[in-house]
Order: structure tokens, then sequence, then C-alpha cells
């Protein structure tokens, strides 16, 4: 079955059998439209069926047989006419079956030509003259001539002006019925109207005597009194088609809405046709002057109105001329000639049709982006319109749509200009791809907790808004200029120089607009250039950003470290009071004094100015350790990098190694201590508290290697390397403030995540802490067990100057009363309360004899150094089982030579029962350790045990 698109062959059916089909002036209504019905239907059939046919679609092959054919029958004049016909046949974009054309016209030319009126006069009379002799015998002796002729029972041969007028030049030769065609009679069909045509004949020669004045007596038919009335003729209606195609209502043609043209009811179904594509572009140009008269929208969008309306100008301009050649045309009509001769005047509908095919489809065109254009704004607009140009396959969009976007882009390129050359947004309805936010927008997106500063100027005013990016550039183009014009109103607002900002703009300022893609983007890359240039050297040479970033690493980072041993050694004595008895001027005032004798004095007054000495928040029992911290002031535009938020992390690390500096002033004060009273006053007790102070130093050791390796990998191994690193972010020569604020951000990440030993798994902070507890209340226990010594040492040397003076004056040396006071301790009472909290304990222990107080001094360290060891085992194991390499090689550096035996987090999970209280890690072993010791060891451990809480 052949495919074809059944609507438009359905039309050009009807309109092709209305032309060739005969008309019978005696036939009735009902007759005549089913004889049509029966021809439409045998043709549709016909089509239908229809194979394919089975030669090669060329179309030079069926061009040479047609040129053939013209070359013999008519010239090489006929010849050439065909060939320049073919050329422009071709080169037609629209038509795509060419060949198909070309072969049916072909064969068309190979039908026989019609029989001329008078040989078909002749042969009627021939016909007759047979019926009247010969009969139906003579009927029955047809000559192929008329054998091969259709059926005229219709009284109407191929001669007949009917089918001369069907088949003039404007319309189609004539085709033979074959065999199978209902109008093809058959043998007795053809005796049976020849019998009728004769009679027909005879009853037409009758009237023929009576005179004119009866026939003029005669009323009018049924028929010809029920004629319906004609419409407006074509001359009539191509005198309204002017204002038609304005939109506006004439005589014939009305707009009952703006989506509606009526027609006349009485018109052919051919100026039907014809006035339906007409309508088209009247009625889409009502509906777009309709568009383009209204006054909402942006920027942009009003662009693309007046685009719209310069398009619908051009459209109004062929109109106009259109009117002329209508007015010249109807001026030349002449009323004696068929149709008045309107074929002869030039302008016909059909016409009218061709000349206004193209403005249609600009009409249709614009008309389809006016619909998908609803809800679109900006760039999105712009994105619509250059889709029509880039993806569209026809070349007549794409120049249509790349005609507007050269007017709709000129308030997008100068919102553009304004932006890159003055850092100003020019942008009232929010068409740009950059929006200003106001500030509940930034206090809703930080959580109603504003950043504040410059911070907030460069974060948060300024926003890409992605959906609002024009196709016409690419994402990165977007985001460059997104940055030029945040760095040029930072300088201006954030920084104060907005005199170079106005100079920049007055000398690098030019025209852009939409197709010169080298220049626009030649003129992003040196406005990119410029202003980054300008805002580093900025923030490098008048705001001081790189001295500020040292002074931290310094001054927080605690990088000055003669700064900090001379502040630290100011302070000790006033900071291990009460929290609540330090007060800000004393602490000022230390570190001044702090500044002054060491190297920070040769470091700038604006550094120094920003250094500032204060206290956390206090609660019940810290002391003045636990709430000191120093504070470095940053200031707008360098808080843009060292944020509100960096400085509390810079505030984190202070804090922590402040502490591990305390931790390392105490274990230092006491190996001094020990170190100088072995060679003084603890070389005398050897005998009684030696092995206690060999313990001990050995305990101190220990710690002071803990803190000294935790240090070195904190101060070394983090910050160094992740300041080298800053560095090399901060010098690179194409660096963008954006590459200096997340360069600065990874420096505090590593810092904060390595340097304090950060995990998702592990708290590692908390492990640490309680290590330096530890190790601050060791320290205490050593200082009781070194009092104790200087106790016993002066017991000592006044009992031996009582022996002398007693000797002396001739007396016994010790008499019965010194045991017993020998016997009481020889320690102040403050020093018989350092493992106490209650009164109660306090007086008991002012009872407590020598030997008691060195005792519990020893179950005291030794639970300390054992928790201590406990600790250690557990903080190496889980370093150990870490990903970063670098927590593995501080275990490594911690435990060089395996004194320790780090415990797997998976052992203490199934050890956990058995851990103490103070969560000292013990493990199995120690359990098989404790079922060897006495009742009485074990009593003295647990005591140990509750003062170790006690103190922590």
């Amino acid at each position: 079955m052949a495919t074809f698109n059944r609507e438009r062959v359905e039309h050009a059916l009807d309109q092709l059998l209305e032309r060739i089909v005969p008309a019978d002036p005696e036939e009735d209504e009902d007759a005549a439209n089913e004889r049509y019905e029966e021809a439409y239907d045998y043709a549709l059939a016909e089509l239908t069926s229809a194979g394919d046919l089975g030669v090669h679609q060329d179309i030079n092959h069926v061009a040479g047989l047609i040129d053939r054919r013209i070359a013999r029958e008519g010239g090489p004049v006929d010849s050439a006419r065909f060939h320049n016909l073919l050329s422009r046949l071709i080169s037609q974009p629209v038509l795509d079956q060419k060949w198909g054309m070309l072969w049916f016209l072909n064969s068309l030319s190979d039908l026989p030509t019609p029989v001329p009126e008078h040989l078909e006069r002749r042969e009627r009379e021939r016909e007759r003259e047979r019926e009247r002799h010969g009969g139906g015998a003579g009927a029955a002796q047809q000559s192929p001539t008329r054998r091969h002729r259709p059926s005229e029972s219709n009284g109407h041969g191929m001669g007949s002006p009917v089918f001369r007028e069907a088949f003039a030049k404007q319309g189609l030769e004539h085709i033979p019925l074959n065999d199978g065609s209902p109008k093809a009679p058959t043998h007795a069909a053809q005796q049976s109207a020849a019998a009728d045509r004769a009679d027909r004949d005879r009853r037409r020669e009758r009237p023929t005597h009576s005179s004119g004045k009866d026939q003029a007596a005669q009323p009018p038919t049924s028929t010809e009194s029920e004629k319906p009335v004609a419409g407006p003729s074509e001359p009539s209606l191509l005198r309204d088609l002017p204002f038609t195609l304005q939109g506006l209502s004439s005589t014939n043609l009305t707009f009952p809405s703006s989506t509606a043209l009526k027609l006349p009811p009485t018109l052919p179904v051919p100026l039907v046709s014809l006035l339906h594509t007409l309508a088209e572009p009247s009625l889409l140009y009502r509906g777009l002057s309709e568009f383009v008269e209204s006054t909402e929208g942006g920027l942009v969008g009003q662009s693309f109105k007046s685009a719209l309306g310069k398009e619908l100008r051009s459209y109004l301009g062929l109109v106009a001329t259109l009117e002329g050649q209508v007015r010249r045309a109807l001026a030349q009509l002449d009323d004696t000639q068929s149709r008045q001769g309107i074929g002869k005047a030039g302008v016909t509908l059909k016409r009218c049709v061709i000349w206004t095919r193209e403005a249609t489809m600009g009409l249709r065109l614009m008309s389809l982006m006016v619909e998908e254009s609803k809800g679109k704004k900006g760039g999105e607009l712009i994105s619509l319109i250059h889709s029509f140009s880039s993806s569209h396959g026809d070349p007549y969009v794409g120049a249509f749509a790349e005609r507007l976007l050269s007017h709709v882009t000129r308030p997008f390129y100068d919102m553009l200009r304004q932006w890159i050359y003055d850092g100003e947004l020019a942008d009232p309805f929010g068409e740009f791809f950059v929006s200003e936010q106001s500030e509940q927008d930034i206090l809703e997106a930080n959580g109603n907790e504003g950043k504040g500063g410059a911070t907030s100027v460069w974060e948060d005013k300024y926003k890409l808004n992605e959906r609002m990016i024009p196709s016409i550039i690419t994402e990165e183009f977007a985001k460059k200029v997104f940055l030029i014009g945040k760095t040029l109103n930072f300088i201006r607002y954030g920084c104060g120089d907005a005199a170079w900002v106005d100079t920049y703009s007055k000398e690098a300022s030019k025209e852009l607009r939409y197709g010169d893609t080298a220049n626009l983007e030649q003129s992003i890359v040196d406005a990119y250039k410029t202003t980054m240039a300008r805002l580093i050297d900025l923030m490098a040479n008048k705001f001081h950003l790189f001295e500020h970033l040292q002074a931290l690493k310094k001054y927080l980072l605690l990088g000055a470290g003669d700064f900090i041993a001379v502040l630290m050694e100011s302070l000790a004595s006033s900071l291990g009071r009460p929290a609540n008895t330090q007060y800000r001027h004393t602490l000022t005032a230390q570190l001044e004094h702090a500044v002054r004798n060491s190297n920070a004095q040769f470091d700038s007054q604006d550094v120094l100015r920003r250094l500032d000495a204060r206290m956390l928040e206090l609660t019940h029992g810290e002391i003045g350790w636990d709430v000191f911290t120093l504070e470095y002031k940053i200031d707008a535009p360098v808080d843009v990098i060292v944020t509100p938020f960096g400085s509390k992390q810079y505030l984190k690390v202070f804090n922590f190694l402040w502490r591990v500096k305390r931790v390392e002033f105490a274990l230092g004060s006491t190996w001094r201590r020990c170190m100088t009273g072995a060679r003084g006053v603890l070389s005398t007790v050897t005998d009684k508290v030696g092995q206690d102070w060999k313990k001990s130093r050995c305990a101190v050791a220990e710690m002071i290697h803990f803190v000294s390796q935790l240090q070195y990998y904190i101060l070394f191994e983090v910050i160094e390397s992740s300041w080298a690193e800053l560095q090399a972010a901060l010098t690179k020569p194409s660096s963008t403030l954006d590459d200096l604020i997340q360069a600065h951000a990874k420096y505090l990440t590593s810092i904060t995540r390595k340097g304090l030993l950060g995990s998702q798994s592990t708290d590692f902070t908390g492990q640490l802490h309680e290590l330096l507890k530890t190790m601050l209340a060791y320290t205490d226990a050593v200082d009781g067990l070194y009092s104790f010594s200087v106790a016993e040492f002066t017991r000592r040397q006044e009992h031996a100057a009582k022996i002398e003076t007693r000797t002396a004056a001739g007396k016994w040396g010790l008499s019965e009363r010194d045991p017993a006071a020998a016997s009481s301790s020889p320690l102040p009472p403050p020093l018989l309360t350092i493992n106490t909290k209650s009164s109660k304990s306090a007086t008991a222990g002012a009872g407590m004899s020598e030997d008691d107080i060195l005792s519990h001094l020893r179950i005291r360290m030794d639970s300390l150094v054992a928790d201590f060891r406990a600790r250690i085992n557990v903080l190496l194991g889980d370093l150990i089982h870490q990903p970063d390499h670098d927590m593995r090689w501080l275990a490594m550096v911690m435990n060089f030579n395996d004194v320790y035996q780090p415990v797997s987090r998976r052992r203490r999970k199934g050890d956990k029962g058995s851990t103490t209280a103070a969560g000292g890690g013990s493990v199995k072993r120690g359990e098989k350790e404790r079922e060897r010791e006495t009742p009485q060891q074990q009593q003295q451990q647990q005591q140990a045990s509750s003062s170790g809480k006690d103190k922590a």
C-alpha cells in the first residue's frame, strides 16, 4: 500500500476532481454528487492500493527523458527553457519529491491527445446513421476510436466545451479511463447510451420551431429559483486583504476575537483554502502586536519586545508593498473578461499567499518564541532565543534568531560592562546571572549568625545564579566574570580604593556587543588579570596580610619560643592562683614584659598593638592556667581571609599548645629541682628516699620525652609543613583572593586536624588532656616528695645541732623524750593535706607519722606512673591504626625503643570490665600481677586509685 499524507492528498484530489469531472446542466444535484463521490472513492482507492514503482528514483534519468522528448518535438529553445526550469526546481529546499514530479509529468505526456470538436461531431453523426439503418447490429460494430473513448452517457464528448475548459493550460491533460474504472461503460451500456442520446437529440429539435415569445413567457424552473447567492468576488477580497493582514476587520473579513477570523459563508472551497492560509499571518500579527505593546517584563524582556516590534514593522512594509500592488491590479480590471481579467492584472490570492510565505514563517517563529518565553527573563530568555540559532537545522530560523539576538542582548551586555569595569550591579529586575542578596537572606543562609566584616561582603553579598547564565557564554566564563565584578566591588568598598576603580573604568571600559566573541574574551582576560593583581597588591602591601599570618604563627601557634618562655615564666606565679583573683591589667603588664624581654620587641607596632591577653569564661574551681589565653585582633579587609571562624580555630590550637607548654614548664621545673637537690639537700637523705628519687627521675624523664615528641610533631611536622604549603600557595603569580582564602582554610584544617590529632573514630584530644592532667598531678606528687626530703633534712640538721648543743653543755645528747618528738611528722600541716579534700581527712593527716606520709607519697606516685603508662599504651595503640602516616610516625617516635606495649582497640573492648574507674587502661596482665600481691599492697593501690580520682 502506498504511503502518503492522507490529509494533503485528499485536499489535492478534491481540487483536481472539481476541475476534471464534467458537469451536466440537466442533471439534478443528488445525481451529480453521487457521480462525484464515485469518482472520488475510485481515485482514492487507486492511490491507496498503488504499489511502489519498479523504477530507480534517478532525477537525472527522468530529466534526460523529458529533455530528449522536448528537443525532438520543440527544438533547442524549449530545451533551454526546460533546463532553466529544472535548475529552479532542484534549488527549492522545500520540495522533497522532485523525482516524482518529473516522472508524473513525463507519464502524462505519453497519453493520447483529445479528439478535436469537428471530428467528434462528425463521428457522432455517423453513429446516428448507423443506429437508424443498421439497428443494434450496427451499434455493436464500433470503431476502435469509439471503443477507447470514455462514456458519453452524460451527453458530453471529449470535444465538448466542458472538456476543453477542464483540460486547459491551467488544468491537466485528459487521462484515459482503464477497463476497471467505474466510468468505463460496457458494450451493452454503450448501445443503450446511444439510443438515449438519439431520443434526447430528437426532443431537443422539436422545441426549436416554437417562437422566442413563448420561450420568454415560460416561468423559471425550480432549479433557477433556488440558485444560491454568490459570495464576494476575488477582487473584493483582494481589496480587503491589506486590512486583514494588519489584523483589522473589513467588510468581508472580520475578527470576532483576537484568535479568530470570520469568512463569508458563500465562498467557494478554493478561495476558502487560500483565505485560511492568509488568515495565519493575520492572526499571528494580531497576537504579536498585543504582546509587543504590553509593558511587562524587565530590560531584556523589553528589548525582546523591541526586536519583535522591528520585525513586525518589516512585515508591515511588506503589507504596504502588497497593498500598492493590489491597488494597481484593481485599477486594471476589465469587467468584460472572465473573472474580470484578474489573472492578467498580476495579483491574485494565490500569489499573495506565495508573497507572504516567508513573512508567515517569521511570524510563526516569533509566536513560538513568545509562547516559550512565558515565565522566563534575562539569561533564560537569551538562552531560549539562542537555542533556535544553535540547534535548529533550518538556516532561515538560525538567521532570524541571530538577528533577534543582536537586539535582545544589548541590556545584558550593558549590565556586563558595568559589572566588569565598575564593579556595580545595575540589574533592577534580577535578569543578570549575578544577584545581590539582602541582609535577611544573608542571615538565613548563615543560620541567623552573620559572619560580619569583609567576610560577609566578599562571600555573601553577591551570589552566582547559574540558572540565569545565558548559553552564549560558558559556565567557566561566567565564573570569571563573577569574580572580576566581585573583586572590583571589594576593592571599592572593602579596601576603600574607589579612586583606582574609577580610573581603571575610564581607561579600560569599552563597548561590548553580541557576535564580537574575540573582543569579549580578550576584555574579560585583561580585566581578570588587572583586578586580581591589584587586589593581591593591596592585601600584601597596604593591609600587610603576610605579616599578620606570620604574627599568628609566632604568637598563637607558639612559633616564637623565647617570647612564650618569658611569658610563661613571668605568669607562673600568678596563674597558679584561682581564676577569680586574676586581673586583666596584671595579665597585660606581664604580656608587655614578655614582649620587651624577647625578640618580639622588634616586630612592628601594628602587630604588637593587635596582640592582647585576656581570660576565658570562668567556671567554679578553675585556676589562672585554665582561663588564660592570647588574642590577635584581625580587622577588615584581612578578615576575609582570617575569618572569625578562623580566629576561633587559632584560639583552639593555642589553648591546646599552651596547656602542653604548661606541662613542659612544670616538668622542667621539677627536673631542675631534682637535679639541683641531688647535689645538695637530697644527697643527705638517700638512705631513706634515695630509691624514690631514682624512680621519680625516670618517670619525669619519660614524661618529658612524651611532651617533647608531641610538641615536635605539632610544631614541626604539622605547623611548619602546612606553613610551607601556605607560603607556596600565597606566592603563586596567578592566585586570586578566593585562592588565598582556600589556601588559608586548608592550612587551618591541617593544623587543627593533625595538630590536635583529630579523628572520626577516636577522641585523641580527650586522651591527651587526661595524660596532661596525669603529668601535672605527678609533678605535684614529686613536689611533695621534695618537701618531705627537705623536711627530713631539716629535722636531721636540727637533731644534730641539738645533740651538739647539749653535749657542749655537758648533758646527754639524747633524752627519753626525744624519740617521741622524733617520731612526730616533720612536715608542716599543709603538706599533710596534699591528697585529701575534706577537713576530716586533714585532721586525720595531721596525726600521721613520718612513715605513713612517705608510704602515702610512694603509693600516689606509683599509681600516677602506672596510670600514665597505661594511657600511653592506649594512645599508641590508637595512633598505630590511623590511616594518616604522620600519626603513625608519631606513635613510632614515642615508642622508638618498644618500652611501651600498645593496646589495640579490639583488645580493650574485650577487657572493658577490667579497666579502672580512672580510665587507666588496665589489662589482663595487670590482673594476674595483682593476684600475686599481698592484701596490704592491694589496699594501698586502692587508696592510691581513689586519691588519683580526687586529684583528677
